[in-house]
Formats: C-alpha cells, structure tokens, sequence
C-alpha cells in the first residue's frame, strides 16, 4: 500500500506542476504577467480520479440513454486526463453542435478548460462539454481506465474575469473561487 501511495503523491506532485505550466502559458497567450493565474494557485484544491469503465461482460448492457459519465463540464482551471482510446469513449461537444471523439495520442494527456478558468479568462476559453459513451454493443469486452486529474485554485482566491480586449464582453462579478465551485457542487449534490 506504501508503494501506491508513493506512486500516487509523485503523480499529483507532476500534475500540479504540469497544471501550474498551463495556467502559465494561458497568461503568456494573453500578454498577461506569467504568474497572472498562478499567483493564486499556491496552495490550490485539486481532485484526483481513478475511473474504470467495466467491459459490458461485467456490467452488462447500457440501459436507454444511459453513459459511463454523462455529458458536462469540469469545474475548475483545467482537466489533466491520461486515458485510453475505446469505441465508449470520450466525446466532445463540438463548435458545429454535434458529438465527436475526442482525439486521442498516446504520448500525449487530453487536456479540458473547466469553468473557473472560462469565468476568470472572461470566457476566452471555454468549458467544452464533453461526455463517455456506454460501453458498445461491437465491444463488449472493452475494459477501460482513466486518470483524471482537476485542478482549481487556491479556496480565498479572487477571481475577477477579463474584460476585452483579452477577454469577451461580460458581466460576471468577481467571486472567491470556494463560492463558486462550491455552488457548482451543490448543483450536482443529489440528496
């Protein structure tokens, strides 16, 4: 148990670090300071999960309508996630308004906007919707696992959204990051 606890903290220890990059990066494309986002994510929340995507042998067929995880988006800065390719795999709401699979290297993490980031970018970058098909009927025995990694930002930060030129036009008023994941949690809490 030792060595998976280990091999776990390494993991989030490099995600963090990779999740820091990008905010870093996003700030340079802008022509913001390079700590513009990062300045706030010193001691910021994140989530790690291990999601396993049974074969249909052994959780039998979807039901109607059903998915592995139904469509939405993530919540905070961004999305790091290492997974596989498979026929129930992830999709992406596109800008022509349909479904597509998302595209898929294995040398490479798939990489989501989530809302916070949208909000503060003042929707620069958008949340893209996304979704993980039911396990399909022409692959029944496909047996699949990610590692998703979501990564927010310090709980007392001030998120103030960009105006143009940098960001869109927007009317968003500034809110402390924990109130505003807080009240998409609560949204999604079910009892």
């Amino acid at each position: 148990m030792l060595a998976l606890r280990d091999c776990v903290t390494e993991y989030l220890r490099q995600m963090r670090t990779l999740a820091d990059e990008l905010l870093t990066i996003a700030a340079v494309a802008l022509g913001l300071p390079d700590n513009f986002f990062t300045r706030h994510t010193t001691h910021s929340t994140h989530t790690m999960n291990i999601n396993w995507y049974p074969p249909m042998t052994v959780a039998g067929p979807p039901a109607q309508g059903q998915y592995r995880i139904g469509p939405h988006t993530d919540f905070g800065t961004f999305t790091i996630l290492d997974r596989e390719p498979g026929k129930g795999g992830l999709q992406v709401w596109s800008p022509a308004g349909e479904w597509e699979d998302a595209p898929y290297d294995p040398d490479a993490f798939t990489i989501n906007t989530g809302d916070l980031l949208a909000r503060w970018s003042g929707d620069r970058w958008k949340s893209n919707r996304h979704r993980v098909l039911p396990p399909q009927a022409d692959a029944p025995d496909e047996d699949l696992v990610s590692l998703v990694f979501f990564y927010e930002a310090d709980w007392d930060a001030k998120i103030s959204s960009l105006q143009p030129p940098l960001g869109t036009a927007n009317s968003y008023e500034p809110v402390l990051a924990s109130a505003f994941l807080r009240r998409l949690l609560d949204a999604i809490t079910v009892g």
